[in-house]
């Protein structure tokens, strides 16, 4: 990998890209840090480092945001309300023949859904961006925080609407640097400013885990947590690797005098089909009963169940809910974005077929039981790797967003392989000698 970087800041073109790729990433990473007007920055600070590593409810999306939430910054609602746009325009498309029409027209369709999902961008940065103000304003945004009423000083109409106004538009900018990067940089843009988020909470949390070790000064935990990162970064890269291969064989046509087909290929199956979907939709299902809890008023009996046993990552009900609901999350989600009846008709349009499979109806069959039997261990590794959070917040007193968990890692090791192909390709586009010498 340091080969290829190397070898990329050597060709003037890629190392053009590279650079503005790093100028957007410093200009991310400065927005994060200013804050919106209408807050008190001196007791969000305070705030800040009284919560420590308990985040709340809140955490999930703070990681996503790169510690820019609870700052309650520019950048605050970071890249998540495009992320969840993306996710439902994915799922709508499979239930609305308007949007599978235009999946299917190619470029234009897929312009055309990309402008639909700016759209619900900005609709959910709203929603967001109101609902992290109203948070903001009644305190509940930092629990046991002593200053935490006084976030907002000025409760007015019209600070509010500015505040939501703020954070909406700076949305729409990360949206617009994550687009210059995939236009004009190295790799996809809104996938590298997610990994740039999640990498910038990396420092601070290894270090609270070091402050709170008792063995050798908390050296003993510090480098215990690493080698577990290591290892775990070495299973989900093997795993991600990790695929299927169904071979294909193209039969011989004759259009004129010109004989076409009659190649070999294979269509990869991922064992990990679903990627880490699953994981943000279980994580996010689960936080739908503690916020509803959190703002309803009284001592209900079941408000103080959800309090005891779903706000608390290292419950066994949680834990059993959260592994369920990744299963369930992964298997549903290959189902959406994998149809076997389209591939194989797309198959047998073209003349292909799976040796030994006929084509049509039983190869749809075959795709459909191979998908099946390869999604339960990609569903249970994923569902694995995403309780190694809760083994942590045991061992070593960490967050439930533990640095090296389960969502962290999928995303940094699948944004860094899939950057680090890209860069190879282009590499080898120019440095391609051809046949003759």
């Amino acid at each position: 990998m340091l080969t290829a970087f190397a070898r990329a800041f050597r060709t003037p073109d890629l190392r053009k890209k590279l650079l503005f790729t790093l100028a957007i990433i410093v200009v991310y990473r400065v927005g994060t840090h200013i804050p919106i007007p209408g807050v008190n920055y001196k007791a969000v600070q305070q705030c800040v480092s009284e919560a420590g590593a308990n985040q709340g409810l809140f955490g999930l999306v703070n990681m996503f945001s790169g510690g820019a939430l609870l700052q309650i910054t520019v950048f605050a609602l970071g890249i998540m309300p495009y992320i969840t746009a993306s996710i439902i325009l994915q799922l709508l498309t499979v239930v609305i023949p308007r949007l599978e029409a235009l999946k299917k027209e190619g470029q234009a369709g897929t312009a055309k859904i990309t402008q639909y999902t700016r759209y619900l961008t900005v609709a959910l940065a709203i929603l967001q961006g109101t609902g992290l103000v109203a948070t903001a304003r009644s305190g509940a945004l930092f629990n046991g925080c002593s200053v935490a009423s006084s976030i907002v000083p000025d409760q007015a109409i019209f600070t509010t609407i500015t505040m939501v106004v703020c954070m909406t538009a700076g949305t729409c900018v990360v949206m617009w640097l994550g687009e210059l990067i995939t236009d004009r940089g190295i790799g996809n843009g809104m996938s590298i400013l997610m990994f740039i988020s999640i990498a910038a909470t990396f420092p601070s949390a290894l270090w609270a885990i070091k402050k709170q070790g008792t063995l050798a000064g908390g050296w003993i935990e510090f480098g215990t947590v690493i080698l577990i990162g290591l290892v775990m970064v070495g299973l989900v890269v093997f795993v991600e690797q990790a695929q299927r291969r169904i071979p294909v064989q193209y039969a011989k046509r004759m259009i004129g005098r010109r004989s076409y087909g009659g190649t070999s290929t294979y269509i990869p199956l991922k064992v990990n089909q679903a990627g880490v979907i699953p994981v943000i939709f279980a994580s996010s299902l689960l936080y739908i009963p503690a916020l509803v809890a959190q703002f309803a008023g009284g001592k209900s009996g079941w408000k103080t169940w959800i309090t005891q046993n779903l706000t608390k990552g290292d419950h066994p009900i949680y834990i059993t809910l959260y592994f369920l609901l990744i299963v369930f999350f992964a298997f549903f989600y290959v189902a959406i974005s994998f149809n076997p009846e389209e591939v194989a008709d797309n198959m047998k349009k073209y003349g292909g077929f799976i040796p030994g499979i006929r084509a049509g109806r039983p190869t749809a069959e075959y795709l459909s039981y191979v998908l099946n039997r390869i999604t339960w261990p990609g569903s249970l590794y994923l569902g694995l790797i995403a309780l190694v959070p809760t083994m942590a917040l045991v061992g070593f007193g960490a967050s439930q967003n533990f640095p090296f968990g389960g969502t962290s890692i999928l995303i940094i090791v699948g944004v860094g392989l899939e950057t680090v192909k890209q860069i190879e390709s282009q590499l080898q586009q120019r440095n391609y000698e051809g046949f003759l010498r």
